[in-house]
């Protein structure tokens, strides 16, 4: 049996650490946005295929639930909704236990049907975007910017 303890605590570091990151990246994209606009190339599964991708419309979810655009986040793609109110409950609950010294005991457990549950939405985004794509014309994607 696997330690659980051990991952729990790597993903709490990694997840904070991650936070760090991403603050000081939005930090710095707020002083200087154009170069950070030119780095991202277009997806190349769609550019030559015309479909989706199975991670298209992830950078735009992210932007868009950084601007506070919860419901065009999960449009673009909903994993990155999902991922972020997971892992916010994820990191707050540990730390409420960890500061308590686990006197309370609130902290989400890492369970492995996180990591399915995650694949299953990756997949179902895939299929139900590229069925509107291609019988119904709908794009879902086309003219959300951020």
């Amino acid at each position: 049996m696997r330690n659980r303890s051990k991952e729990e605590t790597a993903l709490f570091y990694i997840g904070w650490a991650l936070v760090f990151v991403s603050g000081i990246l939005v930090l710095m994209y707020q002083i200087m946005p154009l170069p950070f606009k030119m780095i991202m190339p277009p997806c190349i599964f769609h550019s030559v295929t015309g479909l989706y991708c199975p991670g298209c419309g992830g950078t735009r979810a992210v932007s868009a639930l950084l601007h506070g655009h919860i419901v065009t986040s999960f449009i673009c793609h909903p994993l990155v909704p999902c991922t972020a109110i997971t892992a916010g409950w994820f990191l707050i609950s540990q730390s409420i236990e960890r500061i308590s010294k686990h006197k309370i005991k609130v902290g989400m457990k890492y369970r492995d049907v996180y990591i399915w549950a995650a694949l299953g939405i990756v997949i179902i985004n895939f299929i139900v975007k590229n069925i509107l794509l291609m019988v119904w014309n709908v794009d879902l994607l086309q003219g959300i910017t951020l």
